[in-house]
């Protein structure tokens, strides 16, 4: 339980950070300093690759732990797919794997309760840049002197208000609406696609190193949407805020929509998880007897 818990916990820093980019282009907008706002993320998205490397072995323990249990109880040269307690294992993989996606559901929502926070933090942050020049000065400013830090804390560190959301939602949507729902779909892809791969190897323990590695199958489709429609659409709108030919506003609205749709992909990963696991197990045993 500790292990799976340890999963969750890092499951939810990593979407809690990957939804907080939906800030960078508001600062970026507002600050007219886009690119240097996108370099400043990714001294905070190392956090995320850091517990990203920490996650994946240990949730790839889990599944061979399970495997392992269940080879013992069906004993050598049975078939573990038929055994009981192998069966029950996949049980209970199914549960923790669905919590692993609850966790970047966790996530997700406090990194978009925090946007707007995380916007005036980030603003701050290349005001600060632009006096210093320097990344590491910036950090050792920040880092070594504690009341200049409680300061920027204090200004800027606040969870918005149940209107704030309400009076998000009541605005007039002046962003395209395609982009929204398909952001739904890549989420979802995007947050099971490595889970169902991991499960569908637990469905097929034989070649479990194939399953696993069939992940990007799903994420194809997921990359292809993403590039070709959300992204660039994003990119145009903000594009164009700064150009002033939109209004900062729309930008502000379209970080928390994507917030918003974000949330609902993690909620749909949890339906895409299991055909997900299904589609990756029958190809990989397709490659698996010789089909390609």
């Amino acid at each position: 339980m500790d292990r799976l818990m340890a999963v969750v916990a890092l499951t939810a820093i990593i979407h809690l950070i990957n939804t907080l980019i939906y800030a960078v282009r508001p600062a970026g907008v507002s600050t007219k300093r886009l690119a240097t706002a996108y370099s400043l993320f990714n001294v905070i998205f190392l956090i995320a690759q850091t517990a990203n490397m920490l996650q994946a072995p240990l949730l790839s323990s889990i599944i061979e732990h399970a495997i392992a249990r269940g080879q013992e109880a069906a004993g050598l040269g049975a078939n573990l797919l038929q055994s009981t307690v192998y069966q029950h294992e996949l049980g209970v993989l199914n549960v923790q794997i669905r919590t692993v996606i609850l966790g970047a559901t966790l996530g997700t929502l406090i990194g978009g309760v925090f946007i707007p926070t995380f916007v005036k933090v980030f603003t701050r942050g290349i005001d600060l840049f632009d006096q210093v020049k320097s990344v590491p000065k910036m950090l050792g400013l920040v880092l070594f002197s504690p009341g200049k830090a409680a300061k920027m804390a204090r200004a800027t560190v606040n969870v918005p208000s149940w209107q704030y959301f309400l009076q998000a939602f009541r605005e007039k949507l002046s962003i395209p609406r395609k982009f929204l729902v398909l952001n739904i779909f890549v989420t979802g892809i995007y947050t099971t696609s490595v889970l169902s791969s991991l499960y569908a190897g637990a469905l097929f323990p034989e070649f479990r190193a194939t399953a696993t590695l069939l992940s990007g199958i799903i994420n194809g489709i997921a990359t292809i949407l993403f590039a070709t429609v959300v992204d660039p659409t994003a990119a145009g709108i903000t594009d164009q805020a700064l150009r002033g030919e939109r209004p900062e506003q729309d930008v502000q609205q379209m970080s928390f929509y994507l917030a918003v749709t974000r949330l609902l992909g993690t909620l749909l990963a949890q339906l895409f998880f299991a055909p997900g696991a299904y589609i990756i197990k029958y190809v990989a045993e397709i490659i698996a007897h010789g089909g390609f």
